[in-house]
This record gives structure tokens, C-alpha cells and sequence, in this order.
């Protein structure tokens, strides 16, 4: 009785530690905390957290630009810089963040509002109602007079900025004015992945820029990238089981070091940098480890591997139906003939029937109706495309057609194929010779 009690505690310990496990290190990939590292952008940090203290401690108004491609860790950047700051007593008192995402905010009416209901400003004028976009724009501007008069720091970070480029810049215009004027401190941090920014905003606006902008490339090379990889899946010294968690570390330690894993890991790293893509990958390793299965291993990182590298186009060639198979495969045998050049309907039924009269047995002998309407389904899967916008008059029979797949994804896919009828899998691999 007491060893079943004994091995039932072991089961809910081991289940226990797996959560913690999965708790940090997904929090760690998913929300890019604040606790994590900083990797191959201590100086551009420097530069951000810098212009960060003159305005909340100097009361020196700034504005910025951070540019990098998707998954540079532009916002990890800022969210770090937050982190700090917010740890000094006396910033912590005055600074009143604003968090826009040009996403969401899809207008400056919409910023507006939002600006005005994080700062909590909605009590400032008497309770003021908001109206026209000129009234919610002078509120705002009386509003941060009277923030400045009480020691109080607005900074504005400002995600997807290009989005607030492409329309009426009167609010970038406003809030780059503000930060020019001496009278109200305030920080405006824009954040986005277009380098051609500038050409996009308008001569009023520009003028009032600072034209400070902040690079981040993703610099780092293969041996530092093997040491992210350690990283990011370490677990913390002040993890509650220390015995489990120095096992585990040192599992990590032993894959870092793994042959196949840094061939891995580097194919992930000449394909992209991006830290992104590095946490897409360790989580679906991480999706293995379970109460039975508690440490990562090399396999767990090889299938999430091929996972992340899997092709979608054949992932759907997978669940199409034996007529939409042979469909594809006439396709094929056109672009192979015809030399890439587009095809119709009834050409691809003409060879589909070409095929069907060599077979001795019916069994792939639909009516044309059923066979036009398997090849719409392959256009609605995005498998072919139109070459050019559909006439109302025009006849589907004949409308030019483009296979979106190359061969090398078909075969392969056919190889995977379940239950691939062994007449179908010739008839993809034979040459042209029986035309």
C-alpha cells in the first residue's frame, strides 16, 4: 500500500515539475518577458535607455525610431529599457506609458481616444466629452500641459508606425510638435520593420523629428547562436527542484554539443536569424516533454525541425481525393510538355482522359461535371491560379490555368501519399515517351 502511495506522489511530483517547465519556458518563447537576455544589441539598448532617462529624469523631450526586420527584438529591446527604467524610485512616480499599435489603432481618432484613456486624462478637463477630431486634438494638447505642470512623463511608443504613415499624419505631426516644445517632456519611440520609413512621412512632419533612429540587424554569428539556443532553454537558478533543474541544464549542455543538433541548428540559422523562428522551433520540442518523458532529447528537436520546415503546399496534396491527385498529375505532364505554358480545364481533361482510356478498368471514370468540379476545389486550395481576372463571359472550360506546384513537391508528396493507387504513382513517374 505505502510503495502505491509512495510511486502515486512520485507520478504527481513528476507531473508537477513538467507544468513548472513548460510554464517558464513558454512564457519565456511567447511573451519575450523582460527577465530573458539580450543578445547582439547591448549597444543600440545603451543608446534607447539613454534617451529613456534624460526625458523621465532631465524632463529633455525626444523622439526615436527603431528599425529591424520581424523577430529582431525591437520590442524586447523596449521592453527591457522599460524594465530598468521603471526600477528607479523617482522615474517610477512619473512616467505614464503609451502603448499604440498601428494595428489596432486604424485611425487618429482612434489613437486619440486611446492616447487620451491610457494616460487616464478623461478627469483633467471636466470630465470633457469627446467630439471632432480638431476637439479630441486640442484635449490632448491641454491635457499634456497640465501632465507637464505635474511633474509627469507621457512616453509614447508607437508599434507598426509605418501604418500611421500611410494616412493623415496629423497626429505623428502633433505628437513630434510636442516633443519639440520645451514646455512638456515627452518621449515619442516609434517601432517598425520599414527601412524606407522617412520617404514615407510628410514634410511638416519630418521637420518636427528628431531623426534619431536605432538599427537592430541581428549581427550575431553561428557560435553565438548556439549559446541563445542554451539559453533560451536553461532553466533559472531559482527553480524550485535545483537537483532536477541542474539535470536538465546539463541535458541542454549535452545537446548544445550533440553533433546532428548544431546541423540542426544550423540549417535553422542559415535559413534566418530571426530569434523568432528559434523559439518556433524549441516549442514544439518543448510540446514532448511530459511527466514520462521529462527531459528534451536530440529526436524531439529533429521532428520539431522537420515540422518547421515541412511544406504546406504538400501537406495539402496529402488530403486531396484520387481525382484530384490524377488532376495534378495531368498538370505536371502539360507543364512538362508544354514548357510551363498555362493550361485550361480541357486540356487537363483531355490528358486526364488519355490516362483513364489506357486503364483496362473504370475505376477513375468520372463524369466531366464531377472532374470540373474536383479542379475548382484544386483553385479554392490556392493548388492553381488563374492567370488573369475571370470575364462573367468567359467559359471555365478555358480559362488559363497555372499549377502552383513544381514537380519536385509533387513526387514527394505522392511518396507520402496514403493508399496511393499503384497505376496513379506510374503514371506520375513515367516519362513522355508513350505521348
Amino acid at each position: 500500500m505505502s510503495s502505491r502511495k509512495s510511486k502515486s506522489n512520485n507520478l504527481i511530483h513528476a507531473e508537477c515539475l513538467s507544468q513548472q517547465v513548460q510554464r517558464i519556458l513558454r512564457e519565456r518563447f511567447c511573451h519575450q518577458s523582460s527577465h530573458s537576455n539580450l543578445f547582439g544589441v547591448q549597444v543600440q539598448y545603451k543608446h534607447l535607455i539613454e534617451l529613456l532617462k534624460r526625458t523621465a529624469i532631465h524632463g529633455e523631450s525626444n523622439s526615436v525610431l527603431i528599425i529591424g526586420p520581424r523577430g529582431s527584438g525591437k520590442t524586447m529591446l523596449v521592453n527591457h529599457a522599460l524594465k530598468e527604467l521603471m526600477q528607479i524610485e523617482e522615474v517610477n512616480e512619473n512616467v505614464l506609458q503609451v502603448h499604440l499599435n498601428g494595428l489596432l489603432q486604424i485611425n487618429d481618432k482612434i489613437a486619440l481616444k486611446e492616447i487620451t484613456r491610457q494616460l487616464n486624462l478623461e478627469n483633467v478637463v471636466d470630465d470633457k466629452v469627446f467630439g471632432s477630431f480638431a476637439e479630441n486634438l486640442s484635449f490632448l494638447l491641454e491635457a499634456l500641459k497640465k501632465v507637464s505642470k505635474s511633474s509627469s512623463c507621457p512616453v509614447i511608443f508607437i508599434d507598426e508606425f509605418d501604418l500611421f504613415a500611410h494616412h493623415n499624419q496629423t497626429l505623428l505631426y502633433t505628437l513630434f510638435d510636442i516633443s519639440q516644445a520645451a514646455q512638456t517632456p515627452v518621449a515619442v519611440i516609434g517601432l517598425t520593420c520599414r527601412l524606407d520609413i522617412l520617404e514615407l512621412l510628410e514634410k511638416r512632419v519630418k521637420s518636427r523629428f528628431s531623426h534619431r533612429q536605432i538599427h537592430l540587424m541581428n549581427s550575431f554569428g553561428f557560435p553565438q547562436y548556439l549559446k541563445i539556443f542554451k539559453e533560451q532553454l536553461s532553466l533559472p537558478a531559482e527553480f524550485p527542484d535545483k537537483l532536477f533543474a541542474e539535470k536538465w541544464n546539463e541535458n541542454i549542455q549535452c545537446l548544445s554539443e550533440d553533433r546532428s543538433i548544431r546541423e540542426v541548428l544550423q540549417k535553422h540559422f542559415n535559413v534566418s536569424k530571426n530569434l523568432r523562428s528559434l523559439h518556433m522551433l524549441l516549442m514544439l520540442a518543448l510540446n514532448r516533454v511530459t511527466s514520462s518523458h521529462p527531459f528534451m532529447t536530440a529526436a524531439d528537436l529533429m521532428e520539431a525541425s522537420q515540422l518547421c520546415s515541412m511544406d504546406s503546399k504538400a501537406n495539402i496534396v496529402h488530403g486531396l481525393s484520387v481525382l484530384e491527385i490524377c488532376l495534378i498529375i495531368a498538370m505536371k505532364h502539360l507543364n512538362d510538355i508544354y514548357e510551363e505554358e498555362p493550361f485550361n480545364f480541357q486540356m487537363v481533361y483531355n490528358e486526364f482522359q488519355k490516362f483513364v482510356q489506357r486503364k483496362a478498368h473504370s475505376i477513375y471514370n468520372f463524369e466531366k461535371p464531377v472532374v470540373m468540379k474536383a479542379f475548382e476545389h484544386l483553385q479554392q486550395l490556392e493548388l492553381i491560379k488563374p492567370m488573369e481576372r475571370t470575364s462573367l463571359n468567359a467559359q471555365k472550360e478555358y480559362q488559363l490555368m497555372k499549377l502552383l506546384l513544381d514537380n519536385t513537391q509533387i513526387m514527394n508528396a505522392l511518396q507520402k501519399y496514403p493508399n496511393c493507387p499503384t497505376d496513379v504513382r506510374q503514371w506520375a513517374t513515367s516519362s513522355l515517351s508513350w505521348l
